[in-house]
């Protein structure tokens, strides 16, 4: 394109290109209408303003005068212009009798010729202009004076001076006879003129005004005021002129902006200067046309006027420059409509630019999350989640694909309008459709395929289902029914029911399968595949051999009683829990014996039926493995769901302006160790969980190896109740809101924050389950274990959570050792002072105390509840005392309550009598602080003995002061006998007792940890063989009070209920004894190892003791003796 400057050259303009994303180029063209438009409306201004030089208006470069400029010396009247004209056309310049001419400065003089010469065209003023003088009252010495004057500075041409000389005589004749005498020294033809008269023989009358004997109007006012406004408007029509071609030339060089707003502001600017250009050219029109009503006016009242020549250039001039200005007003409008048509094109160009830049990358991330769908899934449950997720996104997908169409229609309808810009436009458009297409083709293609994935894992499902269902109905027909014919026959008949509905769960063709879901298999799905059908054949085949036998048994014919007395069975209470076992996993087969089958069948049918039970507890732990491994991927996925959700997006740029600011910078507080977590299930556990598919009995090693790894949950537990207190006030936050909205969960954050706590509780629930399926194999014992191991992490993680809560305490808990155990209890407390004991005033009102047991020490502390919700709600533990377990004493029963026990120190000196909840929670406590105490004892012995064999000479140990321990009777006294206690036991303690004397009523149990003692006796220790275990292993036949229920495992075992009188008959194998309940009248089997925790000893006083009679202890508190646990630092020297 070209633009035109002011002197009518042309320069290339520039054209705009912008570059934008995916590689295009946005370039301006200008069509040839534009360009025509802008010529013309250039060529217009061009003549507007030429015109005006050309009109002789404002010709001068230097600058004109205007009669605005010198209106007082135009006013004087020294010199005018009527307007006439000579013979020839020279214009005329009248300068009428003025005294005061000589006076006048010369710069006044200058100025006013010079504006009067500069008024008449130039074709006039080259002709020359005729100067009549007007001097005839005046003297000679003023004509000679005014006609040097003017031949010296008059501006233009000058054609011919006429001079009215004097009319007094002396000064006519003077004149004429000086003018002769001076004629060639005035340089320019001069006439005198005596009359009027002789003037008119060069000028015509009609162009003389009535002073000069003409005809001619003339009002030097109203001359002045017309040349003021004439001047005036051209002044307006020229600068009007300028602004339009400086406005056009801006116009035309304007670069088209690279966004909506700039382009918007560009529009509101240029709209701003078109209106100013407007209103200048509206304002330009009325005062041209008020001056040619103005110039007409003579006319409209004197249609016979005769307009003088300067009237008439100036009529046609004016006239001239209206319609100049008319002709410039319309190519104005073109060109400035063609111009806003341009920007209002861009402008929609940027909006459908910014549409499309922001519509194109969601498209293609769109795209590339549906492309990274899986089609192919794993299970059901994976399935199914991978189809929630593409429909979640399927909803977001049609939603982009319309806005893209409507886009790409926009982008036709410009087209349409014949936009500038349409080749960029038009692949923007083909862009979008394609990519709309390629979408929805993926939607489609994805989602059909994963709803073939989803029916064959139903498919799958419904057969295994089926088989797991058979399995349960085989595995729970009792086999009771099954020994008569009638029991057969129903039986049968279930069977068979069961068996007809195959044909509706179960796969019958692999192959149809294989092909049919050929598209969404994978080496995984053919697996199972092959595992199912594997499965139907087996169920089948076990549906098969029990059909089998129970058609034998339907079809038996029942034999006619033999004259015969069937051998009796005999239960007896002495005989083996072995055999009891096995009478009761054959009670099936011992029935069918009754009924008169042979020997030879009754062992095979036997067989059978361990065969049988074998394979339905293996389908039972199989069953279990299966809820195992699939809680477990669904639990990864749930944590990976939460870690990318919720997690990666706080630290997301986009989404940082709905972070509140409480939540800023605590992830780790909100999710603690999640991802380590996460790590460990999905590298680690899970794929070591899947190894032991085939074999879920040995699925504890598992877990063991892994144990130290489980740990982690403790950590997580312990941060929980910060992040659900940072929950708590957050969770309104539009940040979780917009995850959840994203993730489309119907449930919020903090139901998945629950996830790992719910997670370490269920396995122990699954380990349970495969512990009961898995009695007598080879991994029970590690299930067992792993069982154990679970469990103590659960106690772990609930007493981490107690011991975090705990305030007050100035030392380092960690220094304490594990925890052990932890309580609420009602305490009293005792302080002897001097020689009697000094109760504190609350004895009365016992003080509600929470109690943690550790290795080394017992904490006393406070609990107070707190006010809110979820883990706020918590309660938090105030420290009040502390007790050292080395120089801790317990008395296992208290007087008056049998759930009250007695931990005291410093010889009595400070008890605390502590009541607990129930009589199990009193009997586990003083049981577990037994062990701690007799493990330190074990310490401080194997102390001594090395400190012994480590002695220089038997005269070692006699030297150094030495305490041992020694079992000892402590009464129960008054309390002013209690302070004559402490020397008989001093004495107790200083003899050294023989083995022999090891037995004792009530024992009583030492633990050292007394600093001062460097030493121990070498004498044998009477506690050395007095551990739990051999109480545990040495049991004795007896009457016994049930402290606690107990249910049994099986049919030939027992179960009793707390307070249940019962009777331990007789010792049987493998640790079992043969029990009666003397309430109830049963009996049966218990293990030995249940026994102290279920049974105390009967009001009788009933002993219970070891084999050998070196051990006898009370297992219930009469009212006149207490079983006492004495610190070794209590025994005074």
């Amino acid at each position: 394109m070209k633009t035109v400057r002011e002197n009518g050259e042309s320069e290339n303009m520039r054209e705009g290109s912008l570059k934008h994303e995916y590689g295009t180029e946005r370039s301006v063209s200008i069509t040839v209408e534009e360009m025509k438009s802008f010529y013309r409306y250039m060529h217009c201004c061009q003549l507007l303003h030429s015109g005006l030089c050309r009109d002789d208006i404002l010709q001068k470069e230097d600058g004109p005068l205007l009669a605005a400029q010198i209106g007082s010396e135009l006013q004087k009247q020294f010199a005018i212009l009527p307007g006439g004209r000579g013979i020839n056309g020279h214009p005329v310049i009248f300068l009428p009798d003025f005294p005061a001419f000589s006076e006048l400065p010369e710069e006044e003089l200058q100025n006013v010729l010079r504006y009067l010469t500069s008024v008449p065209s130039t074709t006039a003023s080259e002709v020359g202009f005729i100067l009549i003088i007007d001097r005839r009252l005046d003297r000679w010495a003023a004509v000679r004076a005014t006609l040097l004057r003017i031949g010296g500075s008059f501006p233009a041409n000058l054609h011919l001076v006429l001079v009215l000389r004097p009319t007094t005589l002396l000064q006519r004749t003077l004149s004429d006879i000086l003018f002769k005498y001076n004629r060639d020294e005035f340089k320019m033809k001069v006439v005198m003129l005596s009359t009027v008269t002789e003037l008119h023989a060069y000028i015509d009358p009609g162009q003389l005004t009535t002073d000069l004997g003409g005809t001619q109007e003339y009002h030097h006012d109203s001359w002045i005021s017309h040349r003021t406004a004439i001047e005036a408007f051209a002044l307006m029509v020229k600068t009007v002129a300028q602004t339009l071609q400086a406005f056009g030339t801006e116009l035309a060089e304007t670069e088209l902006p690279n966004d909506a707003e700039a382009t918007v502001e560009l529009l509101q600017e240029h709209t701003l200067k078109k209106d100013t250009m407007k209103t200048d050219l509206k304002v330009a029109l009325s005062q041209g046309g008020r001056l040619l009503a103005c110039i007409n006016e003579p006319l409209q009242a004197d249609a016979e006027y005769n307009m003088t020549q300067d009237e008439m250039e100036n009529l046609a001039t004016v006239q001239r420059l209206m319609g100049q200005l008319d002709e410039t007003e319309t190519a104005f409008d073109d060109f400035w409509e063609r111009h806003r048509t341009k920007l209002e094109q861009c402008l929609q160009l940027r909006h459908f630019e910014k549409h499309f830049r922001e519509v194109r990358p969601q498209l293609d991330v769109m795209y590339e999350r549906l492309s990274g769908f899986s089609e192919i899934s794993i299970s059901p449950a994976h399935a199914e989640h991978v189809l929630r997720e593409l429909s979640s996104h399927e909803e977001r997908a049609y939603e982009l694909i319309d806005l893209a169409l409507s886009l790409a229609n926009e982008g036709d309808r410009l087209i349409e309008n014949s936009h500038y810009a349409e080749d960029s436009i038009r692949p923007k458009c083909t862009e979008l459709r394609g990519v709309c297409e390629e979408i929805s083709s993926t939607l489609r293609s994805k989602k059909s395929l994963l709803l073939r994935a989803l029916e064959l894992h139903h498919s799958l499902e419904k057969a295994f289902q089926w088989c797991e269902e058979g399995i349960f109905l085989l595995a729970n027909q009792p086999v009771d029914r099954c020994q008569s014919q009638d029991g057969a026959e129903a039986a049968l008949q279930e069977l068979e029911r069961y068996l007809d509905t195959a044909a509706l769960h179960t796969i019958t063709d692999r192959g149809a399968i294989c092909c049919q879901y050929e598209a969404v298999l994978n080496p995984q799905l053919r697996d199972h595949i092959d595992k199912v059908f594997q499965k139907q054949s087996s169920v089948q085949e076990m549906f098969e051999k029990r059909r089998v036998s129970l058609k034998k048994l339907a079809a038996k014919q029942t034999r006619p009683v033999q004259p015969v007395a069937p051998r009796p069975e005999v239960k007896s209470p002495l005989s083996s829990p072995n055999l009891q076992r096995k009478d009761r996993r054959f009670s099936a087969d011992s029935a069918l014996c009754k009924k008169g089958e042979s020997p030879v069948h009754n062992g095979s049918t036997r067989h059978a039926s361990l065969s049988e039970e074998e394979e339905n507890l293996a389908v039972l732990r199989r069953h279990v493995m299966n809820e195992l491994l699939e809680t477990e991927r669904a639990y990864v996925e749930e944590l990976l769901c939460v870690l990318e959700g919720y997690a990666a997006e706080m630290d997301n740029p986009a989404m940082a302006h709905l972070i509140p600011s409480t939540l800023q910078s605590k992830k780790d507080i909100l999710f603690g160790n999640m991802p380590e977590i996460y790590q460990f299930h999905k590298r680690t556990f899970l794929k070591e969980l899947e190894a032991y598919t085939d074999c879920p009995e040995l699925v504890g090693r598992c877990f063991l190896e892994r144990m130290k790894d489980l740990q982690i949950y403790e950590a997580y537990c312990q941060n929980k109740p910060r992040s659900e207190s940072l929950w708590r006030q957050c969770s309104d936050c539009a940040f979780f809101q917009e995850c959840q909205k994203k993730l489309e969960h119907k449930l919020g954050l903090d139901s998945y924050l629950l996830k790992p706590v719910q997670r370490i509780t269920k396995y122990q629930l699954l380990l349970k389950e495969l512990l009961k399926y898995s009695k007598g194999c080879d991994g029970a014992d590690d299930l067992q274990e792993a069982l154990s191991s679970i469990l103590g992490i659960l106690k772990a993680v609930n007493d981490s959570m107690h011991l975090i809560a705990i305030t007050g305490y100035e030392g380092n808990l960690s220094e304490l050792g594990r925890l052990l155990m932890q309580g609420s209890f009602s305490v009293w407390t005792e302080h002897k002072k001097g020689h009697a004991k000094v109760k504190d005033l609350a004895r009365f009102k016992p003080m509600q105390r929470h109690l943690f047991l550790h290795e080394k020490a017992l904490l006393f502390c406070k609990r107070r509840e707190e006010n809110g919700e979820g883990y706020e709600k918590a309660p938090s533990y105030s420290f009040k005392h502390l007790l050292r377990m080395g120089a801790v004493g317990i008395t296992e029963n208290a007087k008056g309550d049998n759930k009250k026990f007695e931990i005291w120190c410093n010889s009595r000196e400070e008890v605390f009598i502590v009541q607990a909840p129930t009589t199990d929670i009193k009997t586990a406590w003083v049981n577990e602080i037994r062990k701690v105490l007799t493990q330190q004892l074990k310490a401080c012995r194997d102390a001594k003995q090395q400190k012994s064999s480590d002695s220089a000479s038997p005269n070692a140990t006699s030297n150094n002061t030495s305490v041992s321990l020694s079992p000892f009777r402590q009464k129960n006294q008054k309390k002013q006998d209690e302070k004559k206690l402490e020397p008989n036991l001093t004495s107790e303690a200083n003899s050294c007792p023989s083995p022999k004397q090891k037995g004792w009523n009530k024992p009583s149990l030492s633990a050292d940890a007394s600093e001062e003692n460097d030493g121990f006796s070498s004498g044998e220790d009477p506690m050395n063989s007095d551990t739990e275990d051999d109480v545990v292993k040495k049991l004795a036949p007896g009457k016994y009070t049930v402290v606690a229920d107990c249910e049994k495992a099986g049919p030939q075992e027992l179960s009793v209920k707390s307070g249940d009188m019962v009777q331990l008959i007789r010792e049987g194998e493998e640790g079992q004894w043969f029990v009666k309940n003397l309430r109830s009248g049963r009996d049966g089997w218990v293990a030995a190892a249940n026994l102290l925790s279920l049974i105390s000893e009967s009001k009788s006083s009933q002993s219970l003791s070891s084999s050998d009679g070196s051990v006898s202890g009370n297992l219930s508190t009469s009212s006149s003796c207490s079983e006492t646990y004495t610190s070794f630092s209590d025994i005074k020297p």
